[in-house]
């Protein structure tokens, strides 16, 4: 079992940066593919980025490729996203979650179900 605790949210002008932080509890966390999602109102949640246990492979959804960098700290148990040159259509929850399993698809990544832990997320709001 793990608890994620997400942080780093706010408000912030288009074109503007936010670094996303989630911390895990337990001493496993090294052994955690880790996500990030997000949920707009009145659409479904989706993919952003995922991390292998290692940190040595990411994935991006096509919509944030180049924009935002996903990064973990085994040894803090937490994980990173920084987001640059922000765009109001990124304004959503943010969600980290923890797979119990590594995969190497990048489509195993994509689907939430692959997740077994999740974060309680963190508001990020980009106005024009």
């Amino acid at each position: 079992q793990v608890q994620l605790v997400e942080s780093g949210g706010g408000l912030v002008q288009a074109g503007g940066s936010l670094r996303l932080s989630c911390a895990a509890s337990g001493r496993t966390f090294n052994t955690y593919p880790m996500g990030w999602f997000r949920q707009a109102p009145g659409k479904d949640r989706e993919f952003v980025t995922a991390i292998t246990r290692s940190g040595d492979t990411s994935y991006y959804a096509d919509s944030v490729k180049g924009r935002f960098t996903i990064s973990r700290d085994n040894a803090k148990n937490t994980v990173y996203l920084q987001m640059n040159s922000l765009k109001p259509e990124d304004t959503a929850i943010y969600y980290c979650a923890a797979a119990k399993f590594q995969n190497p698809s990048r489509s195993y990544y994509l689907k939430s179900q692959s997740y077994d832990f999740w974060g309680q997320g963190t508001q990020v709001t980009v106005s024009s």
